[in-house]
């Protein structure tokens, strides 16, 4: 409780500073969650440029924003929610731009599975998505996607998901429970063990 209570102070005192001084304020925001926007955008996009891409254009569309809001407004925001929404949109009219399908280059720099073959959904967690798993997690539809990346890397609530979709709370748990499964028959062959459902399924 403790740390939940720091945390949304923190937020509301960025929120405060962004409301009184836009260019300092934002500055403060982008430090606060340049990390967690470019994760997302590496597990969606699975290009380490195109990430980096999608993150500063992410960052620029939310400080063309904030200059139209008013300070009210600003506080009222919920920062994480806000700048995933606007990354994901952001990533989803590019891959429609360029008609092309994203993610075909794997995430060559990240970790490799660990020998021990743990399954698929402890891998997507520990964000150790090699060469093939994040070619599988780029083959996934859209919304499960997104929807794993967003529970499962991110750690997001359910309820937290379901507004940055824009979808139902149960819809969120479909997308996530199909999207598992799918990465689960993809990878199935190279793992010793079926993988349970998580907990955080469940919430």
């Amino acid at each position: 409780m403790a740390d939940t209570t720091s945390e949304t102070e923190a937020t509301d005192a960025l929120l405060a500073a962004l409301a009184d001084d836009l260019d300092a304020g934002f500055a403060d925001l982008v430090r606060a969650y340049q990390r967690i926007v470019y994760s997302v955008a590496l597990r969606v996009s699975g290009v380490p440029v195109e990430a980096e891409d999608l993150a500063a254009e992410s960052f620029l569309l939310a400080y063309r924003a904030l200059r139209g809001y008013g300070p009210e407004r600003i506080r009222a925001l919920r920062p994480r929610s806000w700048l995933l929404t606007i990354l994901l949109n952001t990533w989803r009219n590019s891959v429609r731009t360029a008609s092309r399908r994203p993610a075909q280059t794997s995430m060559a720099d990240l970790p490799e599975p660990a020998t021990t073959a743990p399954g698929v959904e402890e891998l997507v967690v520990r964000g150790e998505t090699g060469r093939e798993l994040g070619a599988l997690v780029a083959r996934l539809p859209e919304r499960q996607r997104e929807a794993v990346v967003l529970r499962h890397v991110v750690g997001l609530p359910v309820a937290e998901i379901a507004a940055i979709l824009r979808i139902p709370e149960g819809t969120v748990k479909s997308h996530v429970s199909r999207g598992l499964r799918g990465l689960r028959e993809l990878y199935g062959p190279r793992l010793a063990e079926p993988v349970a459902v998580s907990r955080r399924e469940q919430r």
